[in-house]
């Protein structure tokens, strides 16, 4: 776990005010965080980077997890909706899609393995990548902490779910 503080220009690292902010918006107490991969506007945090074996021990693939509760909500909606079946049934019709998603998954791997080698977990990312979409959540995660051009269907999520939340508007 990265060290907690509250006096920092790194705007990664996790404060004691961000362990608090993520208990409210999960509802429980955060495990595993090593890093905030992106903020609201207001500062608050959407991503957390989380280390792939938690303090347990329990084996976590899931690198960026999605906690903001408006972009949660937003990505809940886009799989009520189906949209991953037709984003899965895209990735097998279209090989730039795919070969751009591959990309994704390798870039989400070697993310991961910056901060540990968990065998458990090797080459398995999230979210279905690189041959399906199973987690719109992980796909949003991913695109907000790694940018735009990195992850082509987390980007594609986060402009589905434009009008009703965005990052670059505060719903705090």
């Amino acid at each position: 776990m990265v060290p907690v503080n509250d006096t920092t220009d790194d705007p990664t690292a996790v404060t004691d005010r961000d362990l608090e902010v993520l208990a409210e918006q999960l509802g429980r107490t955060p495990r595993g965080v090593v890093g905030i991969a992106a903020r609201c506007v207001c500062g608050r945090p959407l991503v957390v980077r989380t280390a792939p074996r938690l303090p347990d021990g329990t084996p976590f693939p899931t690198t960026y997890y999605l906690t903001h509760p408006g972009a949660v909500a937003a990505a809940s909606r886009l799989e009520a909706q189906g949209v991953m079946k037709d984003m899965t049934a895209r990735l097998a019709e279209d090989p730039e899609l795919a070969a751009a998603y591959r990309k994704a998954h390798e870039h989400y791997l070697a993310q991961r393995e910056e901060l540990g080698h968990v065998e458990e977990i090797a080459g398995i990312s999230a979210g279905g990548m690189p041959t399906r979409v199973k987690c719109i959540h992980v796909l949003m995660a991913h695109a907000l902490a790694a940018g735009p051009c990195v992850n082509p269907l987390g980007d594609e999520a986060l402009a589905m779910v434009r009008d009703e939340w965005r990052p670059d508007r505060c719903t705090c």
